[in-house]
């Protein structure tokens, strides 16, 4: 999901480097951490560091901006599992994702957790943008009769992301189908 700065109107080549510049971030936070020198991001994305720095003048706002657009994907993904899959199917596909998420962020963990004032929005930013999709879910499954009630939805996203960032990306993934199973109504796997 393209990220559209908010001051004015962008041009479609802008908003395919701004794309391309936001991809490749995630991709060497994902491989190098969040640390990784600006210039690898550059070069992958394909644009000068003088774009990159034009876009985010500070590593902290690129940090930021790949971590909304990896929320807004997940929080996106909660409706479109929900067209196409039945109820309680679409709340492990969306718990599944949210823990890969989850799982691949544990470099911006970190920096989300420092000191920085421009990380100070991204916890509500996260909750705000996840917890409802995923009270969706939950109450689209428990109306079908397939999930126990009474689940708070917040909860629920702290405890796969307590799961995702206790374990391994494999051992995280048992984990949270251990917590899948609990949330069924008659326990089956």
């Amino acid at each position: 999901m393209p990220i559209r700065l908010p001051e004015r109107r962008v041009r479609a080549d802008a908003q395919r480097s701004l794309d391309a510049t936001l991809e490749a971030a995630k991709k060497v936070f994902a491989r190098d951490g969040v640390d990784a020198p600006v210039r690898v991001v550059a070069r992958e994305a394909g644009v000068g560091v003088a774009t990159l720095y034009r876009h985010f003048p500070q590593r902290a706002d690129l940090v930021a901006a790949v971590f909304r657009r990896e929320v807004d994907a997940t929080a996106v993904a909660a409706e479109e599992l929900a067209a196409t899959l039945p109820p309680f199917e679409a709340l492990v596909a969306w718990l599944r994702r949210y823990t890969a998420f989850i799982a691949t962020k544990q470099g911006l963990s970190a920096a989300l957790h420092s000191s920085d004032p421009a990380f100070a929005p991204l916890p509500a930013y996260f909750s705000g943008h996840l917890g409802p999709p995923l009270a969706t879910l939950l109450d689209a499954a428990v109306d079908a009769g397939e999930a126990r009630p009474g689940v708070d939805a917040d909860e629920l996203l702290a405890a796969v992301a307590n799961l995702a960032h206790a374990s391994g990306s494999l051992s995280s993934v048992s984990m949270v189908d251990l917590l899948i199973d609990g949330l069924r109504v008659d326990g089956s796997a």
